[in-house]
């Protein structure tokens, strides 16, 4: 991925890893379309920035995304590099029958809400010089959190589908998977303070450290993900799956 001189959407870029990395990304001389739900979190994280711009976009609507990928295209024909960012995580219990509002509302922002934003945009990416699409997953995608089991589900589809995607783009959008571990953020509640999870300053500054390589790695990992990455790999699964659960469940009180 070229390091500066691209035109970045990124979505989900209003707060957390988006807003860090939509700054990140600016300060490196690129310019930046942040697009998500709130629009008073879109206008506080362009504030005071040239070349930063907030589009209002809903990714669970499929006729809302490509609306805006029609408008934010017309708005900036330079647009090369789209981030995957928008996601939601919640808390779920498996062990009696429920309703499933917030399993559905999750397959469609964090698995359905990629797909459509890729189909959406694809054919003008592919027309661009140095494109690329950037697909925030999760180290939950190889190892899962037990109380959130379709946000990790969705991560390890999407996981999935950018390996597919790579191959499928070859030669045309350079296709980057980026999986961050528990980053301090309001993802969940109470997560942005709670110990042990990595400072959102320290993991962006780590990302933007590994994008600037050349040639830019397929997948992004910072130090901090890796045990979970590899860990089916290095035939440590089941263990890591115990260590990871009761080190959530304890962090959170649970």
């Amino acid at each position: 991925m070229k390091p500066s001189g691209n035109t970045i959407l990124i979505t989900g870029g209003g707060s957390g890893i988006g807003a860090a990395l939509a700054h990140r990304l600016h300060d490196a001389g690129n310019t930046i379309i942040v697009s998500g739900r709130r629009r008073q979190a879109l206008e506080e994280a362009i504030a005071g920035r040239h070349n930063m711009h907030a589009v209002p976009l809903d990714v669970e609507q499929p006729g809302a995304i490509a609306d805006f990928a029609r408008r934010v295209v017309a708005e900036h024909p330079a647009l090369n590099v789209l981030v995957n960012n928008a996601g939601i995580m919640r808390f779920e219990a498996l062990d009696t029958a429920r309703d499933l509002t917030d399993a559905e509302e999750t397959v469609a922002t964090n698995l359905l809400g990629p797909i459509r934003m890729i189909d959406a945009l694809v054919d003008h990416l592919a027309a661009q010089p140095d494109a690329a699409i950037v697909n925030v997953t999760s180290g939950l995608a190889f190892v899962p959190l037990v109380d959130t089991p379709t946000y990790c589900a969705t991560k390890a589809a999407i996981h999935s589908y950018t390996v597919s995607l790579r191959e499928a783009l070859k030669g045309r959008i350079e296709v980057i998977e980026l999986a961050p571990p528990a980053v301090q953020t309001n993802l969940t509640p109470g997560q942005a303070t709670r110990p042990g999870y990595q400072p959102l300053d320290e993991f962006a500054d780590e990302v933007m450290a590994l994008l600037s390589q050349q040639p830019t790695p397929p997948e992004i990992l910072v130090e901090r993900v890796r045990f979970l990455r590899f860990a089916e790999a290095e035939q440590r699964f089941e263990p890591t799956l115990a260590q990871l659960n009761e080190m959530a469940r304890r962090a959170r009180g649970a």
